[in-house]
């Protein structure tokens, strides 16, 4: 019996992650953003859409689906190095059966697969120069799924020049549509807009904005760290991945984060006034380990052929989301005007 094994052998782990918060985040700069966006796709001849390809599904963002329309698209899933290897035939599959879309994996090292989306956009020239005479592209997605660095990819490959896109690690780092493009090839001409990264107005349900916030889709201020790090422990237990139990020293394997983060806290220095365990540094810790591929190359959502199937056919129906979105939309105002009329009532003293 492998260490693994043994290890799953002698504590339970939880049988659902109980979470029924939605998190949500769509500031005005990304409302702006999608809405430049829309305007300005009529002078572009090909949309990339980067998405995560830890979570293939959770990061695709239906809002880029209607915007898009019959305008040429290349699916992108970046950060295929944190991924599983596994899933990318599966993904490639569905979305050309489902949706007729070429999809390709990347990340910011994988040169191969950069240059094909180069290629890609220069074949649209060499199919009709006369109507191509240069090619535009738009690239779109979802905050912190990688667009900027894959820009700067493909201008280093494609041009043999340096950084034109600014990059970091918290989503939102481009907050506008770029007024000015990056010329990514000579020959024929291709040129690059960059976008915001636009958020998805109404997450699903709670585990889905818990995988994007996990992957850094949401500021983690805004997901509460503890909660996240929870998250990740329970998956990582899942996966019947303990190399955490290594990493902090750990005499095996926990499914409870109020013993876990002490110990992190402890290991790291993260400690507090008169002692106190930091237990939001040692969450963040622990997230960020994650994000950095210390603990493996893993996938997120499901991704069997029953659960794609699921998602094309029956919760990917645009009625149906734009249901969702409405009553969400509700949801909110009603928790809005309920928490006015508290803040109301205890000015006047009742």
């Amino acid at each position: 019996m492998g260490l693994n094994c043994k290890m799953a052998s002698i504590f339970s782990i939880r049988s659902q992650f109980i979470y029924d918060k939605i998190i949500n985040w769509f500031p005005g700069h990304m409302a702006k953003g999608l809405r430049v966006i829309s305007e300005r796709l009529s002078n572009v001849d090909l949309i990339v859409e980067a998405r995560d390809a830890r979570i293939p599904l959770s990061s695709i963002n239906n809002k880029f689906e209607q915007i898009a329309g019959r305008k040429d698209r290349i699916i992108v899933y970046n950060k295929a190095d944190l991924a599983d290897d596994s899933v990318q035939q599966p993904i490639i599959d569905a979305f050309k059966q489902y949706r007729n879309q070429h999809v390709i994996f990347t990340n910011a090292n994988m040169d191969k697969n950069v240059k094909k989306i180069i290629d890609f956009a220069a074949d649209k020239h060499k199919q009709d120069p006369s109507r191509y005479p240069f090619i535009s592209v738009m690239v779109v997605g979802m905050p912190n799924v990688g667009k900027s660095s894959l820009i700067n990819s493909m201008r280093r490959i494609g041009v043999r020049k340096g950084k034109a896109a600014k990059t970091g690690a918290l989503p939102g780092v481009t907050r506008s549509v770029a007024v000015t493009s990056i010329k990514v090839l000579e020959d024929p001409p291709v040129y690059l807009v960059d976008t915001p990264g636009v958020m998805i107005p109404h997450l699903p349900d709670p585990e889905s904005s818990l995988k994007v916030a996990l992957t850094g889709g949401i500021r983690d201020h805004l997901s509460d760290e503890v909660v996240m790090a929870d998250y990740l422990l329970w998956r990582l237990n899942n996966f019947g991945n303990f190399g955490y139990v290594e990493n902090f020293k750990l005499s095996g394997p926990t499914d409870d984060i109020n013993f876990l983060l002490p110990v992190i806290s402890k290991r790291i220095g993260a400690l507090q006034k008169y002692g106190e365990y930091d237990l939001k540094t040692a969450a963040t810790f622990f997230i960020k380990q994650y994000r950095n591929g210390k603990y493996g190359k893993y996938t997120l959502d499901d991704i069997t052929a029953d659960s794609l199937n699921n998602y094309f056919v029956n919760e990917n129906n645009p009625d149906k989301q734009v249901s969702l979105s409405k009553n969400q939309e509700k949801k909110l105002l009603w928790n809005k005007k309920r928490e006015k009329r508290l803040e109301r009532w205890k000015r006047q003293g009742y």
